[in-house]
């Protein structure tokens, strides 16, 4: 066995070279440099939105994806939590350990005020993470150029990631405007650089995953075999990420600014 993987590792390797030599460099340096361009910006492959105006492949990802989860999570409510059972089977099982990891997060750091919390972060991260998953998808649309291009996960557009860095930071906001009135949105307002974080925070991880992949397939060397590894690796590591790091984030603010202080 350890002699045929041996055997397959080497044959994968002279195929790759082989193949970069006869391909070539795919027209290189300039290629690729409208390659990482039009990752990050997308100031030509935009798309019709029902004939009415033209978005960024992100946003087609965004509502792909949105109805994915409302449909899926639609499905679940009617026809199977109903069934759920005292001794739980594999899905209610893995369903209910992924809503428990938000809740024990929501409690550990607002145990004051964790319900709502652990709702938000809950939604929040199933976005984040099936969000950056969708680009695993290939799946592939028309530009208004005529060009087939695949969709990207909704968040490598900044500004898809600013909205939710935003959307976040209201959030924390409000736990503090519930739990303490104006002292605690002033409390919140003291960390202005927040959203910032969040959003650029989410944005450099997703685009950075998008130019890793641009200059391995533009690599001679690198553009056969390893492209696939690569993607999964990176699409799957930075889903995890991301999406652990924001609902922690979230939560650590939240229960700071939501954490009711008794003066005596």
């Amino acid at each position: 066995m350890k002699k045929k993987i041996r055997y397959f590792l080497i044959f994968l390797a002279v195929a790759s070279l082989v193949g970069s030599f006869i391909v070539g460099s795919h027209g290189e340096s300039h290629g690729l440099k409208l390659a990482m361009r039009e990752a990050v910006l997308h100031e030509v492959d935009k798309i019709n939105l029902f004939g009415l105006i033209n978005v960024n492949p992100s946003v087609i990802s965004a509502l792909i994806v949105t109805g994915i989860i409302f449909i899926f999570s639609l499905i679940v409510r009617i026809f199977i939590i109903p069934k759920f059972k005292r001794v739980p089977g594999r899905f209610q099982l893995i369903l209910e350990e992924v809503v428990m990891t938000f809740k024990n997060l929501a409690i550990s750091n607002s145990p004051h005020k964790y319900k709502i919390l652990s709702r938000y972060i809950f939604a929040a991260g199933v976005y984040i993470f099936i969000g950056t998953l969708f680009e695993l998808s290939g799946v592939q649309v028309v530009s208004i150029q005529g060009n087939p291009i695949t969709l990207p996960a909704p968040l490598s557009d900044l500004n898809a990631a600013i909205a939710m860095g935003c959307l976040s930071y209201l959030f924390i906001m409000s736990g503090g405007l519930t739990s303490n009135g104006f002292k605690g949105v002033l409390k919140t307002l003291k960390d202005f650089s927040l959203p910032i974080s969040m959003s650029f925070r989410l944005f450099g991880a997703l685009v950075s995953g998008l130019l890793v992949m641009d200059l391995v397939y533009h690599s001679i060397f690198l553009s056969f075999g390893l492209p696939v590894v690569v993607a999964v690796l990176f699409t799957l590591l930075h889903a995890i990420i991301q999406a652990y790091v924001l609902t922690l984030l979230t939560s650590i603010y939240y229960g700071e600014v939501s954490e009711i202080h008794e003066t005596h």
